[in-house]
């Protein structure tokens, strides 16, 4: 049995907390809000209220075997990222190197947005990054934190990738049922199968130093995606658009702009290799709960 402590147990945080639970191991989840500890406390693990920004705070964290970084900077801007991807990060690493019993492995889940644009093309472990915004900017420097700080304290540090997240209360139907659709590639990994590849990393002693990217077995041509969506659903296909189109809408922010004309296929080939069994392999599977929902209302 490990102790497991993992810093901003949230969305995905919460799913891995209650998969290492049920393999044995003893897990803290550490929120900020008195609402965010309870919902640790609703899966049936250990809650430690902290804010990872406040020194007094981080000294006060649990002692841990393995360490899991999933704080969210909540979609805020560079700057608040920046507070919590890096100098939160960086202030834990240093605050647990320097115990007695230092962790011997930190896990920091990072985002496939670090990649930018690759017109389509694959992009694997090995792809240069090429970061399109401050955000993003500070996520290639978290990862750098993850891997370099961790392991001047003797902690080996691994990045976990994720694609887009889905899975119970983010589904997003609606978005792809109505339209207009926009052309390009999904990404995505389900809740289930992101904190499985975590979980799997630990239990199974894999990518120490290493960065695996967490994305499912099918990058899913949007058009087709929602067709099949609305097939399944029963409804009408959603209308469609291309890019051209939706980059000359006036209501287009410079955000949505960029998602637009980024993008990518994400491989999984490295994680399929060292042994991960996907629950959800494709949206096919995964989306199914979510139309057995809507059909039956």
């Amino acid at each position: 049995m490990m102790r497991v402590v993992i810093l901003g147990c949230g969305y995905i945080g919460i799913e891995l907390g209650r998969q290492l639970t049920a393999a044995g191991h003893d897990v803290v989840g550490v929120r900020r809000s008195d609402s965010g500890c309870q919902a640790i406390e609703e899966a049936d693990f250990s809650s430690h209220q902290a804010d990872l920004t406040e020194g007094d705070d981080l000294a006060g964290l649990p002692d841990a075997d393995w360490l899991v970084f999933a704080a969210s900077s909540g979609g805020r801007d560079a700057e608040a990222a920046r507070e919590i991807y890096v100098d939160a990060l960086g202030d834990a690493i240093e605050g647990y190197g320097a115990r007695e019993s230092p962790p011997d492995r930190l896990v920091y889940t990072s985002s496939t947005g670090v990649y930018g644009d690759h017109n389509g093309g694959w992009v694997d472990e090995e792809t240069p990054l090429e970061p399109t915004t401050d955000k993003t900017e500070v996520l290639v420097e978290a990862e750098r934190i993850t891997r370099q700080q961790a392991a001047a304290h003797g902690i080996d540090g691994t990045v976990a990738r994720f694609s887009g997240l889905y899975g119970p209360d983010r589904y997003r139907l609606n978005r792809y049922l109505e339209g207009p659709v926009t052309e390009g590639y999904l990404n995505m990994v389900h809740r289930v199968d992101a904190a499985g590849a975590v979980a799997f990393l630990l239990t199974e002693d894999c990518a120490r130093d290493e960065v695996v990217l967490v994305t499912d077995d099918e990058p899913a041509d949007k058009w087709e995606f929602a067709d099949w969506l609305a097939d399944e659903c029963g409804v009408e296909t959603p209308p469609k658009q291309t890019k051209e189109e939706r980059l000359a809408e006036s209501d287009l922010s410079d955000a949505g702009r960029r998602r637009v004309l980024t993008s990518k296929r994400c491989s999984n080939e490295y994680l399929r290799g060292i042994g991960y069994e996907f629950t959800y392999p494709t949206y096919r599977e995964g989306y199914r709960a979510a139309i057995d929902t809507y059909t039956d209302d």
